[in-house]
């Protein structure tokens, strides 16, 4: 809410008071300052900003930071270097074992565009430590032998990126690795929904299944599976069609109950549905699915009542999804 956030902010501007007086933060509520809002068009709430030497052109927008201790980090890494630079494998071995969670980017030598791109990736991501080296003899003890990043988890690598000049770019990588700070499968709830917004992955695919039935421990591993394979590229999201408070977004994909277990994709920036043309949920049927929608091939699901009976009893006809294209075109 905008109270925890604003607590947490006040919390960061205290503990960075001492590190780095230089770093002001300042409150407004812009319900009384409309020329304030009209300038950096305000549209949702809270919205961070942060100013850089002076100049009210272009802040920059501090998104999706909702603790003191990612506060101060997004901060520190705006205002100073953005990764720890590694010379042993021990350093890099604590930074790996200190969290849940740890960046590692691997390089030749450290000035070139891949290790740029990952150090303003590090910037966009505050909830992870992130760690770089150029040193052969730490690349040669975890068998990197290519510009290379690799997230760890738990101590364990569990997913790596080669890094090549000009092929990643910023927004490529944050998104990829933000999926990490969510789980492999993400449970629709009020809690949650706003750390799914958070992500910046567009494509979001839904699986809306009741949790205690028989069959769900079964359909349940599948789409892990699935979502191991896309990982960074769709985000997945279970919803529990027997919980009442998801009733909004049952409503929002015409979700009936002989429908389930239905599976949706969502693209958040277009709007658009699709849905699963095949009615089970198989490891198989699941990556075709995500497959043909990343290749653009999958087609638009447009939700529709059924066609009433007398629809076309009145000089004004009764359209519907249904009957749609066949009546006007």
């Amino acid at each position: 809410s905008s109270q925890n956030l604003s607590e947490e902010f006040a919390e960061a501007a205290r503990q960075l008071k001492k590190e780095a007086p230089r770093i002001q933060f300042g409150k407004i509520d812009v319900t009384h300052q409309h020329d304030l809002r009209k300038e950096f068009n305000i549209q949702a709430f809270p919205t961070v900003k942060f100013f850089v030497n002076g100049s009210r052109e272009d802040p920059i927008d501090c998104k999706g930071v909702r603790k003191a201790s990612t506060f101060i980090t997004w901060v520190k890494r705006r205002t100073g270097p953005s990764t720890v630079l590694i010379n042993s494998t021990d350093q890099a071995e604590a930074i790996i074992k200190a969290d849940d969670l740890a960046v590692i980017g691997f390089f030749r030598e450290l000035h070139n565009q891949s290790v740029e791109v990952f150090c303003e990736t590090a910037r966009e991501v505050p909830e992870m430590p992130f760690g770089m080296t150029a040193s052969e003899d730490v690349c040669a003890d975890y068998g990197i032998h290519r510009n290379s990043l690799v997230v760890f988890e738990k101590g364990k690598p569990v997913h790596k990126e080669v890094l090549e000049d000009g092929r990643q770019n910023k927004l490529g990588l944050t998104r990829l690795i933000k999926t990490f700070t969510l789980d492999l499968v993400t449970e629709y709830n009020i809690e949650t929904s706003v750390k799914i917004f958070d992500v910046p992955v567009e494509n979001h695919i839904l699986l809306f299944t009741p949790t205690n039935s028989e069959t769900f421990s079964e359909i349940y591993e599948n789409y892990r599976s699935a979502a191991a394979e896309f990982r960074g590229k769709i985000l997945f999201v279970l919803v529990d069609t027997d919980e009442g408070r998801n009733g909004r977004i049952f409503e929002y994909f015409r979700i009936r109950d002989i429908d389930v277990p239905a599976v949706r994709i969502l693209n958040l920036t277009s709007d658009a549905r699709y849905k699963m043309p095949a009615d089970e949920v198989t490891v198989e049927n699941l990556k075709e699915f995500c497959q043909s929608y990343l290749n653009g091939k999958a087609k638009q699901h447009f939700s529709s009542e059924e066609i009433p009976e007398d629809w076309d009893k009145m000089p004004v006809k009764v359209l519907v999804g249904k009957n749609f294209n066949r009546i006007i075109f």
